[in-house]
Order: structure tokens, then sequence, then C-alpha cells
């Protein structure tokens, strides 16, 4: 897949992804940890806050696997699309998507014990 900008994934497909094969996908977090503080999302997750860059800019690929499917949350989807792009443009041939809508629209569709925010 020569991917240049991130796929789009619903809160309803994640669910179906998560619940058929967890192992297969790595979730990456762009938010700040106050605001996982105040909507944790429901699974493990890589943390990589965008404020941080310069913290793991230089060894992120050495967290992520070509073999799995990454999914980018943050708030409402604007940042994770935007750490997608910036991904996909290091061009390691990762298999990229984006939350759409983010964990708010998760929170709203599919989880509504993580608070809104």
């Amino acid at each position: 897949m020569n991917q240049k900008i991130p796929l789009d994934i619903s809160s309803l497909t994640l669910k179906e992804w998560i619940k058929d094969d967890l192992s297969s996908l790595t979730l990456v977090d762009v938010r700040e940890k106050e605001e996982l503080s105040i909507a944790p999302f429901s699974y493990k997750i890589l943390h990589l806050p965008l404020s941080g860059f310069s913290m793991w800019s230089k060894t992120y690929s050495q967290l992520l696997s070509l073999e799995k499917k990454i999914v980018v949350i943050c708030h409402s989807g604007v940042r994770s699309w935007n750490f997608g792009v910036w991904l996909l443009e290091q061009d390691h041939g990762y298999q990229v998507w984006n939350l759409n809508g983010g964990i708010d629209a998760w929170s709203t569709l599919v989880d509504d014990s993580v608070p809104r925010y």
C-alpha cells in the first residue's frame, strides 16, 4: 500500500477491528496527557502527544510495526489526521488510518462511558 494520506475509519468499524483482532492494530493517541486523563481510550494505546514531538520523533519508528495497521486518535480527528500525513511522509511503508471524529465520536457512537470534552 503506497498511501499519501491516512484512510478514514469510523468508530463503528474500529470497534469491529478491535473485536476481530486487536493484536493486528497499533492504536496511536496524539492527544495531550491532560486529555487522556479526561477521556481515556478503552484499549492499550501508544501515546505520542504532538507537543512531545522532540522527545519521540527520533525513536517512533522503533515503536511501530509494518506488520500492524496503525490507527491514529485525537479529540476530533484533526490532529490525528495531520500526524498520519506526517507519518506517511516519512515513507516507511506504514498502513495508517485516522479515527474519523476522534475520541469524541468514539464516545458518542461506541462507548458512552468515555467522557466528552
